[in-house]
């Protein structure tokens, strides 16, 4: 069978009228990670993010727009979460912001399926990324569920850790979403 086309969003965003606009429900959402090294794993997210989804039709039209602020960060060891502050990794005054935006969502070939590809700025750095989710929308409310690795050192977080305890490069990341329509 032959593989999806991609859709591709929009460049501009859609005039008034066409476009629904759904808004992200700040108690619903979360984004996550799980980062480790040899010895150990630890969890975190992000506090403060805002987002939104612009749809024209199902979800495979939709173009997501994130925004998190990275002085939000959080981990299960406050040491850490402010070495992660710094500018060994993500540098929060300088970078206040990460982001991302989707280019292309295709339907996998089974059920609530899909594969979103986008842009995600990290510490200044920009790069194209493509990760499998689960998307619905179900009366006014559009859901989304992604876990998927990133490696960080694409991003220019480059720290190695301790010699006897080297970081991986690839940081899991967890994304739960729900939208609620404007």
């Amino acid at each position: 069978p032959a593989e999806p086309a991609a859709i591709k969003a929009p460049e501009a965003p859609a005039p008034a009228g066409e476009a629904t606009v759904f808004t992200f429900d700040q108690t619903g959402s979360k984004i996550e990670w799980v980062g480790a090294k040899i010895t150990l794993k630890h969890d975190g997210g992000f506090n403060a993010f805002t987002g939104d989804v612009h749809l024209t039709g199902g979800p495979e039209t939709a173009r997501i727009n994130v925004s998190i602020d990275t002085d939000s960060i959080w981990s299960d060891n406050e040491k850490l979460t402010g070495h992660l502050k710094s500018p060994d990794f993500f540098d929060v005054a300088k970078y206040p912001k990460a982001t991302f935006q989707s280019t292309a969502i295709a339907k996998s070939a089974e059920g609530d399926a899909y594969s979103i590809t986008g842009t995600l700025e990290l510490i200044g750095n920009r790069k194209q990324i493509q990760f499998p989710a689960t998307l619905s929308l179900d009366e006014g409310v559009f859901k989304a569920d992604a876990e998927f690795s990133i490696n960080r050192k694409d991003f220019g977080m480059v720290y190695p850790g301790m010699p006897d305890d080297l970081i991986h490069e690839l940081v899991l990341i967890k994304l739960s979403v729900v939208a609620k329509k404007k």
